[in-house]
């Protein structure tokens, strides 16, 4: 995983077809833009824990760091 620090109006370019662009950033709260080809498909991680889609991807990682 890359952690990267990036203030609003700076933005990260992934395979050179997504832009992921820091719009806001106050005290805890982030808003970033994403810019990716319609076949990329972008979902929320709130999204994916609902629907339980995330589990097997969390106990991995979890597994991972121990």
């Amino acid at each position: 995983m890359l952690v990267l620090g990036r203030k609003p109006g700076e933005y990260v370019l992934i395979d050179n077809n997504i832009m992921v662009k820091v719009i806001k950033s106050d005290e805890g709260h982030l808003r970033l833009a994403i810019e990716a080809p319609k076949h990329i498909s972008i979902v929320r991680g709130e999204l994916l824990e609902e629907n339980n889609i995330a589990l097997g991807m969390a106990k991995k990682v979890e597994a991972s760091t121990t």
